[in-house]
Parts: structure tokens; C-alpha cells; sequence
């Protein structure tokens, strides 16, 4: 095994090589490090990006390991004579975070982190395994982050005493793969997919819990501005964000250039926060005075995403489109008492989910299955009420069918950038795969989008 100080030393060299090829080759003018910066090549930029990531990666699991050890030295149960105490301080935590100049919960969550994967003694002298050796492995090569290490080892631990062992192992290393390869916000949905998953009877006391501590907190500041803080459970939440998503996107849709033939005389000059607030604004008015529902709204739904045998047994977690936090069937089926029921299972009777060439847009039902499918955008996990339906094989150049099997779910961005960088989709019913263009990945080995990414293991699968 490569010693710690050998991998950092590394680190370093291959810094001082990408920073050095970043310059210009008549050399940098200047010594500061923001006019060298400033004189690197884009591609020189990115590769410096890149290996200043990696030093930063393998010294915060470093870093981790020795908060780990701090730790252990100052247990409680040496009193006075713990490493802590010893010097000047009441706990390991503040020891470190005055070490590192972070915050005490980053303190100790680099703790937790080196504790979760560090090798474990009997009383015998043997070492064993760490407790988590997936994220251990993937700490000490550099794959992943302290912050996705912690996410998986908190979630771990809290369900240890009653996930199965071997299922929570298979987990582990799928959460691992996963947070290798996307940002923290698409970790934390698989995540907490993991969690219902593995701990199929929390999901309800957890969403209690939650619930417990909803609140809204309304105060007028010195400058006459009234703030609304407000903390949600998913259910309570729901049917206020769909709401707010509704009117945005409404706007969202209507923005064009000021002049244009459909477009609005004078340009709309809001950001999308002040058009929220604007939006929730309408809404209080309209319940307070106005027997007419708002347009938009007429055509929002909250929309409940739950196994056929979840709604039978009433066991299980379902989903909320829009809200990562899953709930239990039990909320599932008390939100639908109030509301429209939509099929779960899409391509029944009386849904004609391919339509070929006989109609352009996508119809309501075939836009519920696409969401079923790619959960939000399907390349970047943008929120489900950003998104449109778009044919993989476009209407009028391709001759492309009205069809699941040629329709993707996309943010504006994504959508413009595919096209725009020469991307190609292949989808079916049940996955869709991205494949990029070769100045992006020479090979251009398919990238799995969609809902399928946060695919875990089932009780089978481990068995």
C-alpha cells in the first residue's frame, strides 16, 4: 500500500505539471498567482481544476484519518489526560475545528467520516476492515469526497440495526459507484431512496418526525421587508410547491423577446426567486377573494409515484415528483383521498402511450410516463417542473414518432447543449443512455441517465 505522504507528494508533482502546461509556451509575465491564472489556457485551466480537486480529495481523507485518531485519543473516558483536554481543549471536535478553521459540524463530520473507514483492532491485535469498506476504498483512492462519505456512512449507520446485512453491503458499493459519478445533490436522492430501501418501517417515523418540526416563521425586518421562513415535510410541502412551479413556469413559457409576435409588449425584467414570490403572492389573493381558480394552477397536479404492491399492502415508501424525500404508503394513500388518482401503471387501457406520427406533442399520459422514467431532466436531475418533453429523433428533420421509446425529458439547458455539442440519445421504455460527442469522450461510452442511475439493489439481488 503507497504511504500517505508518497500519494500527496504525487498530488503535488502532478499539480506543478498541469500548472506549468497551463502557461503560455513564451511563459508567464508576473509572478502573482492570479496574473499566472489568468494567463492559463481554458484546457490548461481545467486539467489545473482537476488536480488541485485531487490534492484537495486526498488530503481532507487524510485529514479524516487523523481526526479519526484525535479522536480516539481523547475519549471521555481518559478525563483530563485525553489528547483534547491536554491541549486546552473541552472536546476532540473543538480541537480540530480550531485546527482546521472550519465549522464544528465540519469538524465532526471529518471525525465521523475517519472513524466509519478506518481499519478496526480486536482486543487480540488483529486488524479487521473498516466498518464501511466501499466508501473506504473509494476515500483512499481519491473517487469520492468527504462530503458523499459522510452521506453514505450516516445513512448506513442509522439503519444498521435493522437493514439486512448483506443488502446494506450491495447498497454501500452501488452509493459509492453513484457519488463517483454525479454531484451531492443527485447523491443525496439515492440516498434517501437507499434509506427507504433498507429501513422500510422508518420511513413513517421518519416522516413524523419531520412533520413535528414543520413551521413558518413570518417577521418584518428594521428596512420594512416581511420575512417568511418556512420548514416543510414533503406532504405539507407538496401541494405548495407544485402551486408556486405552476405560475413560474408559466412565465417561464410566456418569456420571449419584447416585439415578437407572441411575445409580451415590455420584457419581464424578474428573477426566478421575485417570480415566486410574486406567484405565492396570487395565491393568497386568489384564496382570500376570488371564487375562480388561476389558470395555471388548473392544470397542476401533485403527482404520487408508488409500487402496485406498496398501494395493495401498504407497506413501502412512494415518491413525490418534485421532492426527493420519500414518504410512507400510509401518507401516500391519505393525499390521494384528496385528489385526482393517475394510474401507476402506465400503458394500460385507455392510455395510448405511442401515438407515431399521428400527433406532435407528447399527450399528458405519455409526459407521466416519460417522469416516471427519467425522474426530472433526464441528464441533469433538474427539477420535474423545469422540464419538457422533447423527441430524441426531432418531428420535422428525422421524421421522429410521437413515442416513449423517442421522447426524453429535458431542462432547457441540457436540451440546448446536447444539440448544440452533438450528443445522441438511445432510449426505451424503461432507460434512456446518453451518448457524447468525441471531443467529449473519445470512446463515447454511454452514460445511463434518468431514473435508472439511482437504481439500487433489491432483497433478491442480495440474496
Amino acid at each position: 500500500m503507497e504511504k500517505p505522504l508518497h500519494t500527496l507528494e504525487r498530488d503535488v508533482e502532478e499539480l506543478r505539471a498541469a500548472w506549468e502546461g497551463a502557461m503560455p509556451s513564451f511563459g508567464a509575465i508576473g509572478g502573482a498567482t492570479q496574473v499566472e491564472v489568468e494567463q492559463m489556457s481554458d484546457a490548461g485551466l481545467v486539467r489545473v481544476t482537476d488536480a488541485l480537486a485531487r490534492v484537495r480529495r486526498d488530503a481532507e481523507a487524510l485529514l479524516a484519518r487523523v481526526a479519526a485518531e484525535v479522536s480516539k485519543r481523547s475519549s471521555t473516558e481518559l478525563g483530563e489526560s485525553s489528547l483534547a483536554r491536554a491541549q486546552g481543549f473541552h472536546n476532540p471536535v473543538r480541537l480540530i475545528a480550531a485546527s482546521t478553521g472550519a465549522s464544528r459540524s465540519d469538524a465532526a463530520k471529518l471525525i465521523a467520516v475517519g472513524t466509519a473507514t478506518a481499519e478496526r483492532q480486536t482486543f487480540g491485535g488483529d486488524r479487521l476492515p473498516a466498518r464501511h469498506p466501499h466508501v473506504a476504498a473509494a476515500l483512499e483512492s481519491a473517487l469520492i469526497g468527504v462530503d458523499a462519505a459522510s452521506m453514505i456512512t450516516a445513512m448506513l449507520d442509522r439503519v444498521r440495526v435493522r437493514a439486512d446485512p448483506e443488502l446494506a453491503d450491495l447498497t454501500e458499493a452501488v452509493l459509492v459507484d453513484l457519488a463517483a459519478r454525479v454531484p451531492l445533490e443527485l447523491l443525496m436522492r439515492g440516498v434517501r431512496e437507499a434509506e427507504a430501501r433498507l429501513d422500510r418501517d422508518g420511513v413513517e417515523p421518519r416522516e413524523e418526525q419531520l412533520r413535528g418540526e414543520r413551521s413558518l416563521i413570518i417577521r418584518e425586518d428594521a428596512a420594512g421587508m416581511v420575512h417568511l421562513h418556512a420548514r416543510l415535510d414533503p406532504e405539507t410541502a407538496a401541494p405548495v410547491k407544485t402551486a408556486i412551479e405552476a405560475l413560474v413556469g408559466d412565465v417561464l413559457r410566456r418569456r420571449e423577446p419584447a416585439g415578437s409576435d407572441r411575445g409580451p409588449i415590455v420584457d419581464d425584467p424578474r428573477s426566478i426567486p421575485q417570480i415566486q414570490a410574486d406567484a405565492l403572492a396570487a395565491i393568497a389573493r386568489h384564496s382570500l377573494g376570488c371564487e375562480q381558480t388561476l389558470a395555471p394552477l388548473a392544470k397542476a397536479t401533485v403527482v404520487v409515484r408508488l409500487d402496485h404492491d406498496t398501494l395493495i399492502e401498504g407497506l413501502g415508501h412512494a415518491r413525490i415528483d418534485g421532492i426527493d424525500q420519500p414518504i410512507c404508503a400510509a401518507t401516500a394513500r391519505r393525499m390521494s383521498a384528496d385528489a385526482e388518482l393517475i394510474p401507476a401503471v402506465f400503458g394500460g387501457e385507455g392510455l395510448p402511450l405511442d401515438l407515431g406520427r399521428s400527433a406532435r406533442l407528447f399527450n399528458r399520459a405519455q409526459r407521466l410516463a416519460l417522469a416516471e422514467r427519467d425522474g426530472g431532466c433526464a441528464s441533469c436531475g433538474q427539477n420535474i417542473a423545469y422540464v419538457e418533453a422533447h423527441h430524441v429523433r426531432w418531428w420535422d428533420r428525422d421524421i421522429g414518432p410521437t413515442d416513449l421509446s423517442n421522447g426524453v425529458m429535458l431542462c432547457s439547458f441540457c436540451h440546448h447543449r446536447i444539440h448544440r455539442e452533438g450528443w445522441s440519445i438511445r432510449a426505451s421504455r424503461s432507460e434512456v443512455w446518453f451518448i457524447p460527442p468525441p471531443h467529449v469522450d473519445p470512446a463515447q461510452t454511454p452514460r445511463l441517465g434518468g431514473r435508472a442511475r439511482f437504481a439500487l439493489p433489491s432483497s433478491q439481488a442480495a440474496a
